[in-house]
């Protein structure tokens, strides 16, 4: 049976085409209304008639607007954290893990098996990271400040620990981060490169050290982070300093198709 995932987020629409529990295609578009013509035109590009279908499943925070029918074919409303759980855990081959859904915001789902609750979150995210980035860098394209930032260094912005207490403390090298953007309240003047560095270790670092008490306090030792922040490879680099200073292990995945990860699991409830 074709089942159809949609995920309206309020940044991306993220489309699955499911067959077996497989992903046979999939698709991201820019979001617009959640509406019958938003369902037309996902089946549109994923070259398919809603006749071969068997199931219809959407989640995010816009498909409340959906109707509950869809050319005859009912369309199931699946929650947030059941499809961020569920679709995490398909695409990383866990039985369960603190999911890290890292989207315009940040979510924190734990999952077990096929129950999945939300356990924290934050509102730094993707939406921060642009919002940010146009006030300060003249833009909010990801593929921009992604570019910016590769060229960049946040010790341009930031202030690291052997500038605070000239050197480590603990496990924290001496050129770890010790307080964000504080080379400008010394009236630095940074690159925009530098900016961009500074604001993706910003993001990333919220989001990183959350998921790890998070993790901690949900009694999970696997993070699993999914979403369509990690397509941008500054933002991995910058988690990943972070499982190095506080020596996290096991490593937290990003599996493949993080993105799709929301639209999946909305396809495997249904």
């Amino acid at each position: 049976m074709l089942k159809l995932g949609v995920d309206f987020g309020l940044s991306n629409t993220d489309v699955v085409l499911v067959e077996n529990n497989q992903i046979l295609a999939h698709e991201t578009l820019k979001t617009g209304p959640a509406s019958p013509e938003a369902l037309s035109r996902v089946l549109h590009h994923l070259n398919v008639q809603s006749s071969e279908l068997g199931a219809i499943a959407s989640a995010g925070g816009l498909s409340r607007h959906l109707p509950d029918t869809f050319e005859g074919l009912p369309v199931e409303k699946i929650s947030e954290a059941q499809a961020v759980g569920r679709g995490a855990l398909a695409l990383s081959g866990l039985t369960e893990a603190l999911v890290v859904s890292a989207g315009t915001g940040t979510a924190m789902i734990a999952a077990r098996g096929t129950e999945a609750q939300h356990f924290t979150g934050s509102a730094v995210g993707g939406g921060t990271l642009l919002g940010l980035s146009r006030l300060l860098l003249g833009t909010s394209d990801p593929l921009e400040v992604a570019r910016l930032a590769e060229a960049g260094n946040p010790s341009g912005v930031d202030s690291t620990l052997v500038d605070v207490i000239g050197g480590g403390i603990g496990h924290l090298p001496p050129d770890a981060t010790a307080v964000n953007f504080g080379r400008l309240v010394e009236g630095a003047n940074p690159s925009r490169e530098d900016l961009a560095a500074g604001l993706v270790t910003l993001v990333g670092q919220v989001i990183a050290m959350i998921a790890i008490n998070a993790a901690q306090a949900a009694g999970l030792p696997q993070i699993v982070i999914v979403g369509h922040l990690p397509d941008l490879k500054p933002m991995r680099q910058a988690f990943e300093r972070v499982w190095y200073f506080y020596q996290i292990e096991p490593r937290p995945l990003i599996p493949h198709l993080s993105g799709l990860a929301t639209a999946y699991g909305a396809a495997l409830c249904a």
